[in-house]
């Protein structure tokens, strides 16, 4: 294929944002009564009854909101940093360091934050989200030439607390509130929605921080990130006192091994989790890399929110396949995702040099993400009991660290495995995922229709 290098600096259609922003508008505003209608009543609607529910729908989403700025305040705006501290010298080897040791930590101790959940309460370890932030925050403020080693050692940890606890905690809630199912599955795909559009926020506040600012005053993303998590501290240390989830760790291992380890569907899940967590972790890593190929210049703070808004428009998607006229089974759902994903990838494996190719290809995997994240929540109700949830999300996520951790060594340092060969093997690992699916719709067949009773 011929290699074609732009001569202009390439950005995306300003259409594509309108489109995004209109697909999602239209998707949740017709959408099928019996599902997404009361989604965005009780949440938007300020005639719903004041219960304690509805207190709880509407902060949690708005503190979640700001946990997803904080967390993209100290993810987007990394490599900036690390140009704006150094005087703009950008040492590959350095990053990669960051990126093994954020991975490293991820592995090895974020994979036992989610049992510490179980166990303390999600509560509790969402506090600790905002504490590393803070210190994040402090000690970027504090030194001159900071450690990014160390930032990127609790940052880490911070994303993983924020890809468990969280859901966690809202799950844990609803049901001492005695709500029904369906109010957990509006909750899956409105965190997803509020989470990318977060993301997106984000991004904005820190370029209106950044922009004629280059001195370290308090006008800086990892202060504004310091700020906010202040703020979350006080609002969640405010609330009611949460009691451990278990009485004893013994209680918990035997628990666990009953519950979780027993169960082949269980694993199944667990490794279509691990599938994907590692597909989007390789795709934002190598992302950027596969457009500015062959030294063309692109305009990426542009084409992020075009992901984002892609992601949004697909978890809008979400009440449309499981309910109404058209409502299928979420492993049947999944199964026919997982391989679009993993196409999308063998594709961009497969090294597209046009860039208007990927970033359509690009907007649908990231639409496709935003569907299979709250159909994944949606299973985990299903087939994980509440008490043990958060720490199947994060050892479930340890393979895809493994790997991961792996192909950082392979690619870093000894230079065997090649960019396109990376995302060729995320490809293949999401048609494992699909493979899980098909396997898991059988067994779990009269599990699914007793919990769709309910």
């Amino acid at each position: 294929m011929a290699v074609v290098i732009e001569s202009d600096v390439w950005e995306p259609n300003k259409a594509l944002y309108i489109f995004t922003l209109i697909s999602c508008f239209v998707s949740i505003y017709f959408c099928p009564h019996n599902f997404g209608r009361t989604a965005a009543a009780t949440v938007f609607d300020h005639s719903q009854p004041s219960s304690a529910f509805h207190r709880f729908h509407r902060s949690f989403l708005l503190l979640f909101s700001l946990s997803s700025v904080v967390e993209g305040l100290g993810a987007v705006f990394g490599e900036y940093e690390w140009e704006y501290y150094y005087d703009g010298v950008s040492n590959k080897e350095q990053m990669l360091l960051c990126l093994f040791v954020g991975c490293a930590a991820s592995l090895c101790i974020g994979t036992f934050l989610g049992v510490l959940s179980d166990l303390m309460g999600p509560k509790k370890v969402c506090l600790l989200f905002y504490l590393l932030h803070l210190f994040v925050s402090v000690f970027k403020s504090v030194l001159i030439h900071p450690s990014f080693l160390f930032a990127s050692f609790c940052l880490s940890l911070a994303s993983s607390i924020l890809s468990f606890s969280f859901e966690t905690w809202m799950v844990v809630e609803v049901d001492k509130l005695g709500q029904r199912q369906d109010t957990l599955n509006e909750m899956f795909w409105l965190m997803t929605f509020v989470e990318s559009a977060s993301f997106i926020g984000s991004q904005f506040l820190g370029n209106w921080l950044i922009i004629g600012n280059r001195d370290k005053t308090i006008l800086s993303p990892h202060n504004a990130a310091g700020v906010l998590a202040v703020a979350s501290i006080i609002y969640v240390a405010r609330g009611s006192k949460e009691n451990p989830r278990m009485a004893c760790f013994t209680d918990y291992c035997t628990s666990f091994r009953t519950h979780i380890f027993s169960d082949k569907r269980i694993w199944m899940l667990s490794w279509s989790q691990a599938c994907v967590h590692f597909s989007i972790a390789v795709f934002w890593i190598l992302w950027a890399p596969t457009i500015v190929a062959d030294g063309r210049e692109v305009q990426l703070g542009l084409i992020y929110p075009c992901l984002m808004g892609a992601r949004m428009l697909g978890s809008t998607a979400f009440p449309w396949f499981f309910s109404g006229t058209i409502s299928i089974r979420t492993e049947e759902c999944l199964l026919y995702v997982f391989p679009v994903m993993g196409l999308i990838l063998s594709v961009v494996a497969y090294d597209y040099q046009d860039i208007g190719v990927l970033l359509v290809l690009f907007f649908l995997f990231h639409a496709c993400v935003g569907l299979a994240l709250p159909s994944l929540a949606r299973l985990r109700s299903m087939y994980v009991p509440n008490e043990l949830r958060g720490g199947m999300i994060s050892l479930s996520q340890a393979p895809a660290n493994v790997i991961l951790l792996l192909f950082l060594i392979l690619r870093g340092y000894y230079r065997t495995l090649t960019n396109s060969t990376i995302i060729a093997f995320a490809g293949l690992s999401l048609f494992s995922a699909a493979g899980c699916m098909y396997m898991l719709k059988r067994p779990g067949k009269q599990l699914y229709q007793n919990w769709h009773k309910l």
